[in-house]
């Protein structure tokens, strides 16, 4: 006989959500819910892993570029998806703590919001070194772009936290 799934607990450490993204037609618009209190928190969350992360994805993207003789825009776009998935764990057991999505299906659409970033990532990271950036300036510039856009689709549609 299958058991009822526990509710998942809210984190207490943050304010209250306005809403789990199927709410009412009068929930406050995505400017208004990314200017709350709870978004400032999740943001600060969120930039604390991403400069982790995105550290060991620099080290994966020096290494296989200059140790491994990888080409770098492949490079790039394999250190990415490896700093993503370390992401993930950490998004689901802190940035968003308490989160109602399951863990399979939040992984999925983790890697489908990835894969806006990575072409993000990778558009931006082609684009600075075609302008002469050294690679791991442009690898800089291109994660601000990809990881605002990625803070926005994993708050709004993945974890329903804002």
């Amino acid at each position: 006989m299958p058991t009822a799934k526990p509710a998942a607990k809210r984190d207490r450490s943050l304010p209250p959500s306005s809403g789990t993204g199927t709410g009412p037609p009068n929930r406050p618009g995505l400017i208004e819910r990314l200017s709350t209190r709870r978004a400032a928190v999740l943001f600060a969350r969120n930039t604390v892993v991403s400069i982790f992360v995105f550290l060991i994805g620099l080290s994966v993207l020096w290494f296989l570029v200059e140790h491994g003789q990888l080409a770098k825009v492949p490079a790039v776009a394999l250190s990415f998806l490896v700093s993503n998935s370390i992401h993930y764990v950490f998004g689901r057991t802190w940035i968003y703590r308490g989160t109602e999505r399951a863990v399979a299906s939040g992984y999925a659409y983790f890697l489908l919001n990835a894969v806006v970033g990575l072409a993000i990532t990778i558009g931006v990271f082609a684009a600075c070194v075609g302008l002469g950036l050294h690679y791991l300036l442009a690898r800089l510039v291109a994660s601000i772009f990809a990881g605002l856009a990625l803070f926005v689709l994993n708050a709004t549609l993945n974890f329903k936290s804002l």
